[in-house]
């Protein structure tokens, strides 16, 4: 068995047990580069725990190759980059998690990657954007975004503008993620477009607090409405 095949199975054994987060300590018996092919497999596995699971175990091996390396940190989110554009054949799918968790667990990779991450969902001709046209990795994009903000939101903050425009996206989980993240961020303006989305029944499956979660728009509008209210001061649209 190939040392690939064999880190695979190892990796993925540890992310299908229930203890899972608990033995999270274990990938550090493994350098970052051995583990980065695998995990990069692991994002289109069969099992929807194991996809997600391994998000949480790229940042933070992420996360260690930036202490070690910062320059191999940035070969590494350059990869994801490549796999996000149109040359790739359209493998970016998880990609965008990836690439968040890494910018939550290492704060030097977000401040470096932050704005590129941002620009994917950049959809008019007057800013200098990267825009997926595919709705479904745009997705990726939104949770990504939640995730951050949640975390770093000075970081996010300045594509606030085009968070708002996903309210009215077809796409039900660009919706709630765009939702959430303009709940997490405080954006008051958004509360009159939150409010009519309030009754929103279309349901997602999605991966918050480590755990898969079934839940409709509605209820992620609702919570995010809930983060609004209880915010303490008026943050206005960023520019």
């Amino acid at each position: 068995m190939s040392r690939f095949r064999r880190v695979k199975k190892d990796v993925r054994a540890l992310l299908v047990d229930t203890e899972w987060k608990e033995r999270l300590g274990e990938l550090e018996e493994f350098p970052p580069g051995v583990l980065v092919p695998p995990l990069f497999s692991l994002r289109l596995d069969r099992n929807e725990l194991v996809r997600w699971r391994a998000v949480t175990a790229f940042g933070l091996t992420a996360g260690r190759m930036a202490e070690a390396s910062m320059e191999k940190a940035r070969v590494l989110m350059r990869t994801c980059m490549w796999y996000m554009n149109e040359e790739s054949g359209n493998l970016g799918w998880g990609i965008p998690h990836f690439m968040a968790e890494a910018m939550v667990i290492n704060e030097r990779i977000a401040k470096e990657f932050h704005k590129i991450f941002v620009s994917y969902i950049f959809c008019d001709e007057e800013c200098d954007g990267n825009f997926l046209d595919h709705p479904e990795l745009r997705r990726d994009v939104f949770w990504g975004l939640a995730r951050l903000a949640g975390v770093r939101p000075g970081l996010v903050s300045h594509g606030e503008r085009f968070v708002m425009m996903a309210l009215d996206e077809v796409d039900p989980y660009n919706r709630a993620y765009a939702a959430w993240t303009l709940g997490v961020l405080g954006v008051k303006a958004a509360k009159a477009k939150l409010v009519a989305l309030k009754n929103d029944p279309e349901e997602i499956r999605t991966f918050q607090n480590s755990e898969l979660r079934d839940v409709s728009v509605g209820q992620m509008v609702s919570e995010a409405l809930d983060a609004l209210n209880t915010s303490g001061c008026q943050k206005p649209l960023a520019e």
